[in-house]
């Protein structure tokens, strides 16, 4: 079997603490006599109700596997018996809180009040009700321990079940050899033929389909686009500018005057209109010329794109079929503030960007001297996600990740510091970073990148000058980074070499990306990955 390596969510030292204290709380006729060790361990005398946390700590069970390689097998057995720890774990939380509760009781119980002054009692609810909060942060710990623990047994399961499988297809359509020479042959052929999932994007980039081109695309920021100016932008090879008419609303039209093709983003905006700089006819912005100085004025219209505004960005629709009613919501999470929105056209096709930005596991590799800068090369990186799902997170990595069709990229990264990570999730985290990453395809060798950082922390960082200047020179050096890897990809793959030919599991969510895409180019009725 193949050799693979797991990571546990065990915290505590394998031994047994040998220090223990013992507290006794009496209520009425109903006593218990409780033992405490150093970690939490199981008392020796319970009540009727203590019955369900009589379980045995099960890290005596633990096999002794650091430094080792598994089989799935045996790593499914180590995954179990994580499960049962933090399941074993979770139990001592919860009796903790069901202790303390008791010694509430005993503070306010109306004996103890006689021989207590009123401060003495206050001071012991103030400490017992700081204790009842740590222990219930410990509950929420715990739960989050268990859902990735369970997480992680699906997965060895997942391992285990594919390998039992090809086993059984060899097994039946393979002779059985009597022969020990023969049967080591055998495993070798079969090893060597066992089928691997590849996808093949390589060669030259295609012209985009027609329905790539049938969902709502994020092209600005609101900000950048004043009463006064412009944006022209590429989309799908295609020249548009931007601007804003008297209304207000933004508009999208075609970048090139009906008179003699001259680009409209060299004119100027006069009164929510935009004037070509040739011979000054303007255009509203629904692409009507409302005006031709010095001739009589003749019924033409360029073309515009549906355009609407919200929640601080510029959305078009460039298909040809109806646009979708709704417009899909690229806020941050509530408790988040927009500390930078920078915008950069990228001389690589957006889906090698988009590539790039579903892929955490480069990162101890690509990014040494950035965010990733002292980072420890894990023994195992996975990306866990719901079976029908573009979403999830990375493990070992505190980090929440979606791809949002047709071209968005969301992740909240759990960190303590900058270029450091903290936790085993990003609820363990006590603050955040969200980005959020538009790949616009400009052309089939160019991408407009438009990226939003958030945080949930610091925010008086908005209101120091010029700090946007300081996230963007990080931004571009990150991107820099990858930049080279990716540039150098798409000059192999356009003389032919496979960029996908041996994809990983830590590669699930790039994979999931190009099946979506494939489905949309060969115009499949039903997406992939769309509930």
């Amino acid at each position: 079997m193949t050799a693979i390596t797991t990571a546990l969510s065990l915290p505590f030292s394998l031994c047994r603490s040998t220090k223990s204290y013992t507290r006794k709380y009496v209520k009425g006729s109903f006593g218990v006599f409780a033992v405490y060790g150093e970690e939490g361990g199981m008392p020796d005398k319970t009540s009727s109700w203590l019955t369900l946390f009589n379980v045995e700590d099960p890290r005596s069970k633990v096999p002794q596997i650091k430094g080792r390689f598994l089989d799935a097998n045996q790593a499914l057995q180590v995954a179990r018996y994580d499960l049962q720890y933090c399941d074993w774990r979770a139990r001592q939380d919860v009796l903790t809180i069901m202790l303390l509760h008791e010694r509430v009781v005993e503070v306010l119980n109306p004996l103890a009040r006689e021989y207590k002054s009123i401060g003495t009692m206050k001071k012991e609810l103030a400490e017992l009700q700081g204790e009842l909060s740590q222990a219930h942060n410990q509950v929420h710990i715990s739960e989050a321990r268990v859902s990735a623990a369970l997480d992680k047994l699906a997965y060895m399961e997942e391992l285990v079940n594919d390998r039992l499988l090809q086993e059984r297809s060899t097994a039946e359509s393979d002779c059985p050899s009597s022969s020990a020479s023969t049967s080591t042959a055998l495993l070798d052929t079969v090893k060597s033929k066992q089928p691997r999932r590849t996808l093949s994007v390589s060669g030259p980039v295609q012209d985009y389909s027609s329905r790539l081109k049938n969902f709502w695309y994020p092209v600005a920021f609101s900000a950048d686009l004043k009463d006064d100016t412009m944006l022209p932008i590429d989309c799908f090879e295609q020249p548009w500018v931007i601007f804003r008419g008297n209304d207000g609303k933004p508009g999208c039209v075609q970048n090139t005057c009906a008179h003699r093709a001259c680009p409209l983003d060299l004119g100027s905006v006069k009164e929510g209109r935009i004037q070509c700089p040739y011979h000054g006819w303007e255009y509203s912005t629904d692409g009507k010329c409302e005006k031709m100085p010095s001739t009589r004025l003749l019924n033409v219209k360029i073309k515009a794109l549906p355009c609407f505004e919200q929640e601080g960005m510029i959305w078009i629709w460039p298909g040809n079929d109806p646009p979708a009613a709704t417009l899909p919501s690229l806020l941050p999470p509530s408790g988040f503030q927009i500390h930078a929105e920078i915008v950069m056209e990228l001389p690589v096709e957006h889906g090698l960007l988009l590539d790039n930005l579903l892929d955490l596991a480069h990162a101890p590799f690509t990014h040494t001297s950035t965010f990733a800068k002292g980072w420890s090369v894990p023994s195992l990186v996975k990306f866990l996600t719901p079976a029908s799902g573009l979403q999830g997170y990375w493990d070992p990595y505190p980090i929440d990740m979606e791809f949002r069709p047709p071209c968005m990229v969301l992740s909240t990264i759990g960190i303590s510091k900058p270029g450091k990570l903290e936790g085993q999730s990003t609820k363990q985290c006590s603050t955040h970073l969200h980005q959020l990453h538009v790949c616009l395809p400009a052309s089939r060798h160019k991408t407009r990148l438009l990226y939003r950082m958030s945080l949930d922390f610091a925010p008086l960082l908005k209101h120091i000058p010029f700090m946007q200047y300081v996230w963007r020179h990080f931004a571009e050096q990150v991107l820099n980074e990858d930049l080279r890897l990716v540039l150098g990809q798409q000059d192999r793959m356009l003389n032919g070499a496979n960029i996908w030919n041996l994809p990983v599991s830590y590669d699930k969510l790039g994979v999931r990306y190009r099946i979506w895409r494939d489905a949309v180019d060969s115009g499949a009725k039903q997406l992939p990955f769309s509930k």
